[in-house]
């Protein structure tokens, strides 16, 4: 679709809106075009303020800011996405969950407004100006005051740790992720060189870290699949972490392995010896029918027994993904699969909103569209109701783009077993160095909200081929240090 601005260029969140009710169209800008058939936000002068305006095929949406408004760029920004908003809306009929709001964060702004207006005042901001249903404000609230605690214990000196695993047994067919399937030879052939380089990269940001006086709060060895390494290649990774970083003071040692098929007790045991203090099994669904159409080597009842080996080692804090909204899912099989993972008692379960990624096959190969609101409405409800029943809270929450039914992602824990990471990570508290190919570091201001980001080569190959020039790529996290000292 086109949608053509006038007088402004409040284009990201006009864009975002109009994604939110049209999620299966490309959105592409014009400006100062005269046509009644295109989508128009315009800004004019008028006696007194701004009239923001949304207009298409004669439907026509004004909202009036005055002009003594206080931060009046943001407040024609938020009338500019008003007037889309009514517009879209009484053109589809479609009420979004999260009405206005399209940013990845919510809980983030809800504990911003808390802190600024209130609790009673951040609940009418999100439901009256931002037009968010209750029982969303409710959940971003709930997310919001854990959130809150967690990220109060993070320090100026504070940082996180991510490396990264880019190889799986195969690709899910909703994976956007920069993986690759040792399925095929020439991945294979990457994986032993890969994890040399990733132990030079741990020891070259270890030995940054040190010289900074950072403080070490949590690892998570992330993916792709961790586990599709070797026992051997775990062992030397979790070996190169201990011996160039303070793990005596980190509070919580994540691994996913998230694959079942990639799971034996020699590498549980492996990282149960490690220190590894939580690890993430994703079976996504209990489906057969489900996990054979997205492309996963695994049953169900695979899933099931790593689960019961993880347990039997002797792990006490793992995670379990679930995704709403999969291909041939329904809500009855959707509850199958929460009555089972509820059976099992996992401390953590995330609940993730299918998202239609462009990369994905499934959107490639299958022209899969995001349809199906009102069954992953029915399926987060249910899910929200049985793990509140279970005695699970909320704790962390994000959302992404072209998510079925613009709804969310949610973890859930028993208390005092949130995953620390995923919240340090997600509200941005603190710096989080990166290893590892397509690994991001995102450094944070000790003292203040300036986020900068380093990133690394995206590809294996690329990653081995130009690891070099990663140091030079590096040197920045010691001069961001010295322009933002703390």
């Amino acid at each position: 679709m086109l949608l053509n601005l006038c007088g402004h260029d409040f284009h990201y969140e006009c864009e975002n809106l109009c994604r939110v009710f049209y999620p299966n169209d490309a959105v592409q800008l014009v400006y100062d075009v005269v046509d009644p058939a295109v989508l128009t936000s315009r800004m004019e002068k008028a006696d007194g303020g701004y009239c923001l305006s949304a207009a298409w095929d004669g439907a026509r949406e004004d909202v009036f800011v005055p002009q003594d408004a206080p931060d009046l760029s943001e407040a024609q920004e938020l009338a500019a996405s008003l007037a889309i908003y009514r517009l879209l809306w009484r053109r589809t009929g479609y009420t979004p969950p999260w009405g206005m709001l399209t940013g990845v964060r919510p809980s983030k702004l809800m504990i911003t407004l808390i802190h600024e207006m209130g609790e009673d005042g951040a609940r009418r901001y999100f439901e009256e100006t931002l037009l968010v249903q209750p029982d969303k404000t409710a959940l971003a609230m709930a997310v919001a005051r854990q959130e809150d605690r967690i990220l109060r214990a993070s320090r100026p000196d504070s940082f996180s740790l991510y490396l990264s695993v880019p190889f799986c047994p195969s690709r899910c067919s909703y994976c956007s992720f920069v993986s690759h399937s040792i399925g095929s030879a020439s991945a294979k052939k990457l994986v032993e060189p890969y994890v040399a380089l990733l132990l030079r990269e741990i020891e070259q940001t270890g030995a940054i870290a040190r010289n900074l006086g950072l403080r070490l709060e949590t690892v998570y060895i992330g993916g792709g699949t961790p586990t599709t390494l070797s026992a051997s290649q775990l062992s030397a990774v979790c070996g190169a972490l201990a011996a160039n970083f303070p793990m005596d003071t980190a509070r919580e040692f994540t691994v996913e392995a998230g694959r079942p098929d990639t799971v034996t007790r020699e590498k549980l045991e492996t990282l149960l010896r490690a220190g590894v203090t939580r690890i993430s099994i994703n079976p996504q669904t209990l489906n057969d029918d489900v996990l054979v159409h997205i492309g996963r080597r695994h049953t169900a009842k695979e899933a099931v027994d790593c689960f019961r080996l993880a347990r039997e080692i002797g792990f006490d804090n793992i995670n379990m993904d679930l995704i709403a909204g999969l291909e041939t899912d329904t809500p009855p099989s959707f509850r199958r699969t929460l009555d089972g993972i509820s059976a099992l008692s996992p401390e953590n379960i995330t609940v993730h909103t299918l998202a239609l990624k462009r990369s994905s096959r499934m959107v490639t190969e299958e022209n899969a569209q995001a349809e199906g609101g009102a069954a992953v409405a029915e399926m987060l409800s249910d899910a929200q109701k049985m793990l509140t029943l279970g005695g699970y809270t909320p704790y962390y929450m994000y959302r992404q783009s072209r998510c079925v039914g613009n709804f969310e992602n949610v973890g859930w824990c028993r208390p005092g077993t949130e995953g620390l990471y995923n919240v340090y990570m997600m509200e941005e508290v603190h710096t989080v160095l990166a290893c590892g190919a397509g690994a991001v570091t995102k450094l944070r201001e000790p003292h203040g909200k300036q986020i900068e980001r380093v990133f690394n080569f995206k590809y294996p190959y690329e990653y081995i081929s130009r690891f070099d020039e990663l140091a030079e790529r590096k040197t920045r996290i010691k001069t961001f240090y010295e322009e933002y000292t703390y």
